[in-house]
Parts: structure tokens; sequence; C-alpha cells
């Protein structure tokens, strides 16, 4: 099975994609979405985007959910490339997927293998013991990231609802 092939539109059921429950429309909150992330460096990312899941009480416990997602950080970096990053990473005190997305204006350094900044980051916290919605989650991201179109117009999205309408379409 190829979770990553990029297609177009017109293709069926019968891609190769995936058929998953998981929708990143319906991980992400509109509350858990910043479009003018104030961050310079990707540890304020982390505690900007965390602080946004508190905020919508999608997780309770804000140091467990950053020292989660700095855990996975320091096993390598979750800048992909493209001007994308997925911090992400998973806590007992978690107790169901979570997301939230931020766009950076000024770009982020995440290490990057392409070394370019990260200005749309997605953020995830999973749950410990089940790991099958969070894989399907991160395989959701890098099919829509690899959309130009997507990367494009997230980039000029004018209000979180906006951000996420096209999560929407793309998915």
């Amino acid at each position: 099975m190829v979770w990553f092939k990029k297609s177009s539109k017109s293709e069926n059921a019968s891609s190769d994609k995936p058929q998953s429950d998981i929708r990143l429309s319906t991980l992400i909150a509109p509350g858990s979405v910043k479009l003018g992330m104030e961050a310079a460096d990707k540890e304020e990312a982390f505690e900007e985007l965390v602080d946004l899941l508190v905020q919508t009480g999608g997780v309770s416990d804000r140091e467990a959910a950053l020292e989660a997602i700095r855990t996975r950080e320091a096993l390598g970096s979750t800048g992909i490339g493209n001007g994308i990053a997925v911090p992400h990473g998973k806590h007992a005190s978690v107790s169901r997927l979570v997301g939230a997305v931020g766009i950076s204006r000024q770009g982020i350094d995440f290490g990057s293998p392409d070394r370019k900044p990260a200005h749309i980051i997605f953020l995830l916290l999973a749950q410990v013991d089940n790991p099958g919605p969070h894989i399907q989650a991160l395989a959701e991201i890098a099919q829509l990231v690899q959309s130009d179109s997507f990367h494009n117009k997230a980039l000029l999205a004018k209000s979180p609802s906006e951000l996420l309408d096209l999560v929407r379409t793309e998915e």
C-alpha cells in the first residue's frame, strides 16, 4: 500500500490512499487554529499551539503535553521540509487524539532537511496506548501537504474557519 501517493481529485475511491475514519478537520477545533503565530523558535511554537489545545479543552495537562512534544522532538526534527512541520507526541494524560495548526508568516526553524523555515505547523497529541489514529492523522497530513494548492492557500487564509474549510476540501 502506498500511503503518500500524490493523487488527483479525479481518482476514485480505489486509490492507494488508505481509507480511515480520521479527518484532520474534525481533530482540529476552530479555536485550535492560529493564523498569525508569534513564536520565534520551535519551543515557543510548541507552547503557543499547546496553549490553544488547553484553551479549547483538548488538553488538560499543559506541562505533560509539552513534555510529550519535546520528548518526540529530541528523537529527531519534525520539520519535514517545504515549509511544513508536524510536531507530535503521546502522553498518558491525553484522552483522545487532538490537533492544532498554526501559520507563521515569518517562518520558524524546525531543522527541516531542506533547511527552510516552517510556515505551516500541525501539532498532534495522542494517547499512549492507541497508536492507530495517531499514525492515520500523520498520514493524512503527509497527503494534504503534498498539494501545492493547499500550501499556497493555507498561507493566504484570512480566518481559522477559512483554513479549516480548506483542510476539509482537500481531505
